[in-house]
């Protein structure tokens, strides 16, 4: 079945309410028309021929009246389903806010505060993936430690997204402690996973670079005894420091990730004085 998600801005949006319910329908293949930043008549005319080309409902975020109206009653002629998804939303914001809704594409991708903070994010997690610049932990907002190959590199850029500066530190069994552990300026979070999981993953790795991991011999690198090992260490230091371990085995990176927010609003409420306010700008 066709799909298509008309948007007049990046698209985002539709992308993912369309994964999110889609996914719950195992026997349906969908075959998916991204129509972006649609935001004139002529640009709409050509969504519109895609429509009447390859039929197949739609899903719109388009803002402006008199784009959404053709797009509307070229699909009702055509006898397509179409739906505006921000419709219930808007109308239940404008009720409780008392407030007529504005009608700009892209008003969520303004330069703003919060977009130019998600970009320092993104520049702080690529200065400190992997343990690189120590100096710089003291600025993180969340430290996620755990093995090698544990997810802590994509999670990281993840939460920079969101404007979360996450410091990943790399837990090898054998070696000092990593410095700025021993006095956090945040929450730290493990990341554990299952061993064949790891093993998998490591070797893959290995295929990918041609040669064994940096300073590890390939065979202790993906022997199993070797890496339940190394995983128990590091679980088992985590629990010594009070750490709260996510198993990232069976989650996606976004669900890892907002498991980590969910620690980290934890920790400031645990750290926080009851009339200290509301929590920092970086918990989303």
């Amino acid at each position: 079945m066709n799909l298509h998600l008309v948007s007049d801005a990046t698209g985002e949006t539709l992308n993912s309410i369309a994964r999110a319910t889609v996914s719950q329908f195992e026997h349906v293949s969908i075959v998916y028309h991204r129509w972006s930043l649609i935001r004139t008549r002529f640009q709409l005319h050509r969504v519109l021929e895609g429509i009447e080309g390859e039929p197949g409902p739609v899903l719109s975020t388009l803002v402006e009246k008199s784009l959404r109206a053709e797009l509307e009653s070229f699909c009702h002629r055509l006898g397509v389903a179409v739906l505006n998804v921000l419709d219930p939303v808007m109308e239940m914001f404008q009720e409780q806010f008392g407030e007529q809704a504005g009608a700009r594409p892209g008003r969520q991708y303004v330069l703003d505060a919060d977009y130019f903070r998600r970009i320092d994010a993104m520049h702080y997690v690529l200065a400190h993936d992997d343990g690189q610049q120590q100096a710089g932990i003291a600025a993180a907002d969340v430290l996620l430690v755990g093995v090698s190959r544990s997810s802590k590199t994509p999670t990281s850029f993840y939460l920079a997204n969101r404007g979360i500066k996450a410091a990943n530190i790399p837990l090898v069994p054998g070696a000092p402690e990593p410095p700025g552990l021993e006095a956090p300026p945040g929450p730290v979070v493990g990341l554990t996973i299952d061993p064949d999981a790891l093993i998998e993953i490591r070797r893959h790795r290995l295929v990918v670079m041609g040669a064994a991991a940096p300073g590890r011999q390939s065979g202790d690198y993906v022997d199993r005894e070797a890496v339940e090992s190394e995983l128990v260490w590091a679980r088992r230091l985590c629990t010594r420091h009070g750490w709260p371990v996510i198993d990232v085995t069976r989650r996606s990176i976004e669900e890892t990730a907002a498991a980590v927010l969910q620690h980290m609003d934890a920790w400031h409420k645990r750290h926080s004085p009851p009339d200290s306010g509301p929590l920092p700008a970086s918990l989303p």
